[in-house]
C-alpha cells in the first residue's frame, strides 16, 4: 500500500478544500446583479450564498479528482519517483 488511509484521508480534505475555492466563484449573484443591494453593504456581497449546493458540487468536483489521483498512484501509471526533483525512495522488502 503506497499511502496510509490517513494520509488518503488528507488528500481527499486538501483536494476538497481546492475544489472549494474553484466552486465558490461560480456558486451565486452578487447584491448588485440581483439589484438589491442592502444598505450598508458592499454592492459585490453575496446576494444568496446557496452553501448546502457549494458543498454538493465542491464533493463531486473533489471526489472525481481525488479518483483519478489514486487510480494514477495506486495502478502504477504515474509513481512518486516519476517526479523529478523528489529523492529516490527505495522499497523496504
Amino acid at each position: 500500500m503506497i499511502f496510509s488511509a490517513a494520509s488518503w484521508a488528507a488528500i481527499y480534505f486538501l483536494v476538497w478544500w481546492t475544489a472549494l475555492f474553484l466552486v465558490l466563484p461560480f456558486s451565486g449573484r452578487s447584491q448588485s446583479e440581483a439589484g438589491d443591494v442592502t444598505p450598508g453593504t458592499e454592492p459585490g456581497a453575496p446576494f444568496s450564498a446557496r452553501m448546502g449546493r457549494v458543498i454538493v458540487i465542491t464533493t463531486i468536483v473533489a471526489t472525481l479528482v481525488f479518483v483519478a489521483i489514486n487510480l494514477l498512484l495506486t495502478q502504477e501509471l504515474f509513481g512518486l519517483d516519476d517526479i523529478p526533483f523528489l529523492p529516490r525512495f527505495e522499497q523496504a522488502r
